[in-house]
């Protein structure tokens, strides 16, 4: 069984909640973007944000322990962010009880907190079994609108791109792993499945090797992520491994500050066995880009 590492979690009347962790922004230093602190700043943000990817990375070892451990092979995770964080700001993921699904296996509401305002950070579903296709994200999807007038995005929707080379090559070389808020066992021992698990936000970085080629602008701008999905469908997914990957656009949108694109993608081994799937939406900050000043 997948092991956790410094883990434990506390239950209040069938809500499982894991323990307070302040995530560090990985990527500070990544100027001209929205994890920069003058970039973020400039755009209105307190700070440089926290992307929601990491965010990710602290709820597996709460559904591991709710789901049993299917989550790594078979487990999914479709989180929608409300509100950023920065820097090491505290926050505290929640789970409640699994109800079997009519298709097999089970789903829970999932939700994550910023301990020091009490505002929800990200809220969404984790399931275990067969592919959730009433999934949080993919209940949201069904109520986007269309959008206005669109200056940065244009791939149409129904958009794709196929067998897209995707390797975690050098995944655990640059210190990323130290900064995991909740460590796996997985993460750095091969023994459980024969190689290295992918951190989540990792395994997020093969599956949007398809942004380039299927919708991502030539122009600067700056973006952040609005939504993620990540479904295992034969996992889990390893690092120093040759994938190939499918994406589609789903869905394009729009709000007064932001435009906005939904894809899948698809990331599947040589011989196209699927091993997993990600539902992605990225916010493009107008007041960002040249075409929008």
């Amino acid at each position: 069984m997948t092991e956790t590492l410094a883990f434990s979690a506390t239950e209040t009347d069938g809500v499982l909640a894991g323990p307070v962790r302040r995530p560090a922004n990985a990527s500070r230093f990544d100027k001209g973007t929205i994890h920069d602190d003058a970039t973020a700043q400039t755009l209105g943000f307190k700070g440089g944000t926290v992307a929601g990817s990491i965010h990710m990375e602290q709820f597996p070892p709460l559904l591991l322990q709710v789901f049993g451990p299917d989550w790594a092979r078979t487990g999914g995770l479709s989180l929608f962010f409300l509100n950023a964080t920065t820097d090491g700001e505290p926050v505290q993921a929640f789970c409640g009880p699994p109800v079997a699904r009519p298709e097999g296996g089970s789903r829970a509401e999932v939700w994550m907190i910023d301990t020091t305002t009490g505002q929800r950070v990200c809220e969404g579903t984790a399931s275990v079994g067969p592919q959730d296709l009433d999934s949080h994200l993919r209940q949201r999807l069904k109520t986007v609108r269309p959008p206005g007038e669109l200056r940065l995005l244009t791939a149409p929707v129904g958009a794709r791109v196929a067998d897209v080379p995707a390797r975690l090559a050098g995944a655990y070389r640059d210190g990323r792993e130290a900064l995991i808020t909740e460590p796996l066992r997985v993460y750095s021992d091969p023994a459980e499945f024969g190689e290295i698990v992918a951190i989540p936000s990792r395994a997020i970085h093969a599956l949007r090797e398809v942004e380039v080629p299927l919708w991502r602008p030539t122009v600067p701008y700056v973006g952040l992520f609005g939504a993620i999905e990540l479904q295992m469908l034969a996992g889990p997914v390893f690092v120093e491994h040759d994938y190939l990957c499918d994406g589609e656009v789903l869905a394009l949108s729009d709000s007064p500050k932001t435009e906005v694109v939904w894809y899948e993608s698809t990331l599947k081994e040589p011989d196209g066995r699927a091993v997993a799937r990600m539902i992605l939406m990225s916010r493009l900050v107008k007041a960002s880009a040249e075409v929008w000043r």
